[in-house]
């Protein structure tokens, strides 16, 4: 059905108002349409074990739950989840007939002002990457404080959410070199949890484990003169946004360092240090980076072997799990 939801999406009729040129974009997870004027990002019905939207009822419920989360820091940009209709034949947005999919509708912005675009053309400014911090520093104070049951608490979520990357990675142990990197990044991870888990606890006491962004990179960001904007915050599993706030913060440093952008990624520490007087960042931010590192090494993992996807996405995708992995490795040695 998705295909053919697709299809129609690809031409003009399928709106409620002017749509000259579409671009079509697909992730993993989704596929976004880009019609001017607003954006319109629909689920694949997946299931990945960590998430599932295999029902229309699972889609309708996270396209509402991404839009409620992601008004927290990109109001302006987020306007709400419509259906998708078919009438005889005739599929339209907010149309008339049986509701057959969701979409969440955005404001679109232009592309090339997407800081990962921006980053490639040297134009991002220590300025910038205040703006950035400031606004993450100010959302971390608002974030909701995360309650974990007492027989399953924080530190046993990390565990969990470790030990399930490792399993689901096993496959991949000879394409990435062997079992060296992977057995000592396992020991590394393990030994540093029980090593700091007073510290660990000290953060949860602190109320520093809140409800986070959990996909922070530069991809997620536009830089529209003034204006910033943070979207695409995780919403299909509170096991991956329930994290200590460092764990925001790694993942833009570790996408700085992977961009090879060391310089702004110190100085996104740095302000953002300033600004939250989080001086225990350092101390953490090495064991976030490595799992974010790892988790991105992940999905590319699962994205190289989709069936549907060319030769040449493959290739890209395979390329970018071995960088991605080879960075977990260089932050684990660090730990």
């Amino acid at each position: 059905m998705q295909e053919k939801i697709i299809h129609a999406l690809l031409k003009s009729e399928a709106y409620p108002h002017d749509a000259k040129e579409i671009r079509h974009i697909q992730t993993y997870i989704s596929h976004v349409f880009l019609t001017g004027k607003f954006a319109y990002k629909i689920k694949k019905p997946v299931d990945y074990g960590y998430l599932d939207f295999t029902t229309l009822e699972k889609r309708k419920k996270f396209c509402a739950r991404e839009v409620e989360l992601n008004r927290l820091l990109s109001p302006k940009m987020y306007l709400g989840v419509v259906a998708i209709t078919d009438d005889g034949g005739e599929i339209k947005i907010e149309g008339n007939g049986e509701i057959i999919e969701y979409a969440v509708k955005m404001l679109e912005l232009p592309q090339d002002k997407m800081m990962s675009e921006l980053l490639l053309k040297n134009v991002v400014t220590k300025e910038h990457i205040g703006q950035i911090a400031k606004i993450a520093a100010e959302f971390h104070t608002k974030a909701e404080v995360s309650v974990f049951d007492t027989k399953y608490g924080y530190i046993e979520s990390l565990k969990f959410n470790w030990k399930e990357n490792f399993e689901q990675t096993l496959s991949a142990r000879a394409s990435m070199g062997g079992a060296g990197d992977f057995d000592m990044i396992k020991e590394k991870i393990e030994k540093f949890m029980q090593e700091k888990k007073e510290l660990f606890k000290k953060r949860i006491d602190g109320e520093k484990i809140r409800r986070c962004h959990g996909d922070m990179h530069a991809g997620n960001i536009f830089l529209d003169g003034n204006d910033v904007f943070i979207f695409d915050c995780i919403e299909f599993n509170e096991r991956f946004v329930q994290y200590d706030v460092i764990a925001d913060v790694a993942f833009f440093s570790m996408d700085l360092d992977v961009r090879e952008r060391c310089d702004l990624a110190e100085e996104f520490r740095l302000k953002y240090v300033e600004l939250s007087g989080d001086n225990e960042l350092l101390q953490l931010l090495d064991f976030y980076k490595c799992y974010y590192a790892y988790v991105r090494f992940k999905i590319k993992m699962f994205t190289s072997v989709d069936e549907k996807i060319s030769e040449e996405e493959r290739k890209l995708a395979e390329d970018d799990a071995k960088k991605y992995f080879l960075l977990a490795a260089s932050y684990a040695k660090n730990l």
